[in-house]
């Protein structure tokens, strides 16, 4: 029973610093990478369709992306979803792909972007926090119930605690990473 908590919450902890390894990938550095189109959706016949699903991703110099669509009918919605994104580029349609050039960060845009990430990295923490949280709940419910003893669920305790300080590293290597990213000029 124990050992079903501890699976159980590690499995959704790393879920939790996976979607911060996401997360922290659409903020967009100085070089051009296909993951900061992640969470970008185009129009595609009337429905809401990812760009990695309309369109290949090519990286001919670290500071420009050319998106070529497999459907050359959706490249005016793939141009008007990148616009519209929050990535703060302009992109140019030669008539068979989309080319984005990233402009180079300002200081000013860099400190925006970071406070991003750190938003992003505590905002993966607390849910590393509740995933603990309702793990200790649980816990404390099987030894109320008399399915486990106090020394098992101090035990568990430690072990949760010692995990989730595990996930919780992980989450800030990831922010410290990102921030040199994006400190690099």
């Amino acid at each position: 029973m124990i050992a079903d908590v501890q699976k159980e919450a590690a499995s959704k902890m790393q879920h939790a610093v996976d979607h911060a390894r996401e997360d922290l990938a659409t903020i967009r550095t100085g070089r051009a990478h296909p993951q900061m189109f992640n969470k970008i959706t185009a129009d595609y016949y009337g429905a809401p369709t990812p760009l990695q699903q309309l369109a290949g991703f090519t990286s001919p110099d670290p500071r420009s992306m050319l998106i070529t669509p497999f459907d050359r009918s959706a490249i005016g919605a793939i141009e008007k979803a990148i616009r519209d994104s929050d990535l703060g580029v302009n992109p140019s349609n030669d008539g068979n792909a989309v080319r984005v050039v990233m402009p180079q960060l300002t200081e000013e845009r860099r400190k925006e972007f970071i406070k991003m990430a750190k938003s992003k990295a505590e905002d993966a923490r607390v849910a590393v926090r509740n995933v603990r949280r309702h793990s200790m709940d649980a816990l404390k419910k099987l030894e109320k119930d008399g399915e486990i003893s106090e020394d098992d669920l101090s035990r568990a305790e430690k072990a949760l605690d010692a995990s989730s300080k595990k996930y919780v590293e992980h989450i800030d290597e990831l922010l410290k990473n990102k921030e040199a990213e994006l400190l690099e000029v």
